[in-house]
C-alpha cells in the first residue's frame, strides 16, 4: 500500500513558479497512475494533472494547461508539478494521489501541501 507524501507549497508571488514533489513509499510506485488535485476551502477538491505509470501520457485541467507540467522519476519514487506563471486562483491545497489500477479511482492519497499565490 503507497504512502504519499507532498512537499514544495508555499508562498510566491503572482507569476512566478513553484515546483511541488510527492515521494511514494510502501506500494510498487511504477504501477500507479498518478495525479495532482487541489482543494479551496468551502469548493470540491479539482483536478489538476495526472501522468500514467510509464509518465508517456499526461493530463491536464483546462485552467493551467500550458502552465504547469507534471513529471515523475520512477527511480526516486517521486512525482512533480510545475507550476509556471502562478495566478492568484491557483491558491489551494494541493493533494497527490494514485491509483493502482487504470481507470480505477484514486484510492491513495497524500496530506496536503498549501499554495498561496499573492497578488
Amino acid at each position: 500500500q503507497v504512502q504519499l507524501v507532498e512537499s514544495g507549497g508555499g508562498l510566491v508571488q503572482a507569476g512566478g513558479s513553484l515546483r511541488l514533489s510527492c515521494a511514494a513509499s510502501g506500494g510498487t510506485f511504477n504501477r500507479y497512475r498518478m495525479a495532482w488535485f487541489r482543494q479551496v476551502p468551502g469548493k470540491d477538491r479539482e483536478f489538476v494533472s495526472a501522468i500514467w505509470p510509464s509518465g508517456a501520457i499526461t493530463g491536464y485541467a483546462d485552467s493551467v494547461k500550458g502552465r504547469f507540467t507534471i513529471s515523475r522519476d520512477n527511480a526516486k519514487n517521486t512525482v512533480y508539478l510545475q507550476m509556471n506563471s502562478l495566478k492568484s486562483e491557483d491558491t489551494a491545497v494541493y493533494y497527490c494521489a494514485g491509483s493502482p489500477v487504470l481507470g480505477g479511482p484514486y484510492d491513495h492519497w497524500g496530506q496536503g501541501t498549501q499554495v498561496t499565490v499573492s497578488s
